[in-house]
């Protein structure tokens, strides 16, 4: 996270947390590229590089501040 101030509000001290993904618990990912999706509507994933997504919220404001943290 770069300075954990949110980018919004200003207010110094974001909350961690993380984005839950119902196809995979626990967290959220980026994924490269446009969307492109496959033949029953999900979105294609095979072979595209995915990251990690941290997710901070502002407590005065509720903001969100999304970062990629590492790929997998």
């Amino acid at each position: 996270m770069p300075d954990g101030k949110c980018t919004y509000c200003g207010h110094q001290g974001l909350e961690p947390g993380f984005l839950a993904d119902r196809q995979q618990p626990g967290f959220g990912v980026w994924v490269e590229g446009e969307l492109e999706r496959g033949i029953f509507g999900g979105a294609k994933l095979m072979g595209r590089p995915k990251w990690l997504v941290d997710a901070h919220r502002c407590p005065q404001c509720s903001h969100l501040e999304l970062f990629a943290s590492r790929q997998l």
